[in-house]
């Protein structure tokens, strides 16, 4: 950043020479060099480092936001869309199952679609009526959803894994009059899709056309995707990567869209060869399954020049890309209903997107400081929020403008989900913004990395202890084997000792092994105190390690039947964690 004055001296300077009778262009020199001398050499470094980059970035925003005009100005939705695509290229592939082979050509989806419609509308449904989907994904799944679209009704998109008590509740908040097994851009809802519940019971997060268009334009134009691509989609449809990011480069551009109900690490490159694909999504754990593979000579055999999605860890983005030979990872932030999406352009390792250095109000999306322990907002004396500097981590949030379609915040059915995710005052007085719920860090040339979800971090021995990074570590000493780590709370000691839960579904991990190796990677405050070797650990439909039921079940043996240890420092080995050994750490006999 320019330092303080730099810009009033540059200005005295230019007087100062101007009246002395000097040539304007030994003024302008002169400016110059008092600008650089004092600071400026700092932003200009910044200039000349972002530029290009922050001009391809404006150049996709500006491609979307004009898109998106033409289409609001036409009274467009993503049905009306979908037809231009279709009487362009009726017997082009749409959607292709990789599962079974079944191949849609876009005339064929067009016309499951209307009769979906025609269906719905025979069986007395009304626009506006909520009608719920509960489909695991292949090509029936987008036809069902795009003919209630195309009949005016809203699909709610139900997680295949739900059972019991979380799918009454998912149905029961969706409003929905029936239950399928197995209007304007801005105006007219599109579907509701559940956010994950990492955290607690998913919410219904609205989708209006314009979102979905907007989602699926950004992933197009950020990642110059082309029409001639095949893109590969194995990623649950209930959620947005899948349905909309992925699905929408079908519906809306046309492209070839290869589905498969369910990951599978041993088939992924197979299928990328057998359909010809360019184009693959991943999301969460998906890339550090593949590299856990066993090398095989058809992992470097495919055509894929791009990797589009979401949560691969910078410990093993390297790698990926160059065991597999992908060129490109188009790795990018956000969330169904967000306002705030960011997206890595340029490949730069471990970024999740970037914010201009040089125009940051183009976008107006910023890191604002918090408590880190309350996720509350810091605010100055003027009752606004405070800009966190390059380097400082903060809680990501955007300006909201309802009247804009790349700033408006849908939100979610529940009116009081909506309400928690707003703060007033952020940016400027009265303003509104919505709360990310993420912390992040910008650097100096404006790249934002992810640093942790809200409830991440824990404070221990006085540091903040990162889980994310913690995790990496772990899974990559043991072969990148699924672990959870989190804080536990232990009674009279402050803070939150660290816990591990370890996939060992054959019994074989050695807890003091495990120790040796964390003892040469992670400082003494970030190595768990407790371990749990369990058979698997619980993720959901996207991979997301599910974390609740673990952190509410803590170190008590009583809880669980997996295998417990703790780490008695004075030893400096892990010991079994039975009853006696619970009561003595709750009655501080064991020190930590």
């Amino acid at each position: 950043m320019r330092a303080p004055g730099a810009g009033a001296a540059s200005v005295v300077s230019l007087a100062l020479l101007w009246l002395l009778g000097l040539p304007w262009t030994w003024s302008a020199a002169a400016a110059l060099g008092v600008y650089v001398g004092s600071g400026g050499w700092r932003f200009l470094r910044i200039v000349c480092k972002t530029a290009r980059r922050d001009l391809f970035g404006l150049s996709v925003l500006i491609r979307v936001r004009l898109e998106l005009r033409r289409h609001q100005r036409a009274g467009h939705t993503i049905p009306r869309i979908f037809q231009a695509v279709v009487q362009r290229q009726p017997e082009r592939l749409a959607l292709v199952d990789a599962g079974t082979g079944e191949c849609w050509t876009f005339a064929q989806l067009d016309a499951y679609s209307n009769a979906v419609a025609n269906l719905f509308r025979q069986l007395g449904f009304a626009p506006g009526d909520v009608v719920a989907v509960f489909l695991e994904g292949r090509p029936e799944f987008v036809g069902l959803w795009l003919g209630l679209a195309k009949a005016g009704m809203e699909a709610a998109l139900l997680n295949v894994n739900l059972r019991c008590e979380p799918l009454a509740f998912c149905l029961g908040t969706s409003g929905a009059k029936a239950l399928i097994f197995g209007g304007e851009m801005v105006a007219d809802r599109l579907f509701y899709i559940y956010t994950s519940g990492t955290t607690g019971l998913p919410k219904a997060a609205i989708v209006v056309h314009s979102r979905y268009y907007r989602m699926a334009a950004f992933g197009h134009h950020a990642y110059r995707m082309q029409a001639a691509d095949v893109l590969y989609d194995c990623l649950p449809l209930y959620h947005s990567a899948g349905n909309i990011i992925g699905v929408g480069q079908c519906l809306i551009y046309g492209l070839t869209v290869v589905l498969r109900k369910k990951f599978s690490a041993s088939r992924f490159w197979d299928d990328c060869i057998k359909y010809n694909c360019t184009v693959v999504q991943y999301i969460g754990e998906i890339c550090r399954y593949l590299l856990k593979q066993p090398v095989r000579e058809a992992e470097r055999r495919h055509r894929v020049r791009l990797a589009v999605g979401n949560g691969l860890r910078p410990a093993i983005w390297e790698e990926f890309t160059q065991r597999f030979g992908v060129r490109q990872i188009g790795e990018f932030y956000g969330a169904t209903e967000c306002n705030c999406s960011i997206a890595n352009m340029d490949g730069k390792v471990g970024s999740c997107g970037f914010n201009s250095r040089i125009l940051p109000h183009v976008y107006p999306i910023r890191l604002v400081k918090v408590n880190e322990d309350t996720m509350e907002l810091l605010r100055d004396a003027q009752g606004l929020c405070i800009p966190c500097q390059a380097g400082e981590p903060g809680l990501l949030v955007g300006q909201i403008n309802q009247q804009d379609p790349l700033r408006r915040f849908d939100g979610y059915v529940s009116e009081s989900a909506t309400s928690k995710k707003i703060a007033h005052s952020v940016f400027s007085k009265g303003d509104s913004a919505y709360l990310s719920g993420d912390v992040l860090v910008m650097d100096e040339l404006g790249y934002m990395y992810f640093r942790d979800r809200s409830g991440d971090t824990f404070r221990w021995r006085g540091e903040n202890v990162s889980t994310t990074e913690v995790e990496g570590v772990l899974s990559r000493l043991l072969g990148q084997t699924d672990v959870a780590v989190y804080g536990v709370a232990v009674p009279g000691v402050e803070g939150k000792a660290g816990m591990a839960a370890v996939a060992d579904p054959h019994s074989l991990l050695d807890p003091n092994a495990i120790y040796q190796e964390l003892q040469k990677v992670l400082a003494p405050y970030a190595r768990p105190i407790f371990l749990r070797l369990l058979p698997q650990v619980d993720t959901t439909g996207t991979f997301k390690i599910q974390k609740t039921r673990l952190q509410r079940e803590g170190f008590d043996p009583r809880q669980t039947s997996d295998r417990l240890f703790f780490l008695d420092l004075k030893q400096g080995h892990y010991l079994p964690l039975n009853e006696a050994v619970y009561t003595r750490i709750c009655s501080g006999a064991f020190s930590l």
